[in-house]
């Protein structure tokens, strides 16, 4: 599997969470990626959703947020 934002970030001192949240009610699972100024994204694993799915999301979301400075926050909207 190839994630090349996800990649970037790591490589350029970002990072990615992934785990269960206390933000979220019922113990719902949240993937998070951050630079060391901004949280680019913050998304809720949806229903029957597969952590592969959910990584391909992530690297998508790093994706937008790096490149058009788009914003994805699914936990706090």
């Amino acid at each position: 599997m190839k994630l090349p934002n996800i990649e970037w970030l790591i490589e350029n001192g970002g990072n990615i969470e992934i785990g269960y949240s206390e933000a979220l009610d019922f113990g719902e699972v949240a993937a998070m990626a951050s630079d060391e100024h901004n949280m680019l994204a913050a998304l809720v694993r949806r229903d029957s959703e597969s952590l592969d799915a959910l990584l391909r999301r992530l690297d998508t979301a790093i994706g937008k947020a790096l490149k058009d400075q788009e914003y994805i926050d699914e936990i706090n909207d």
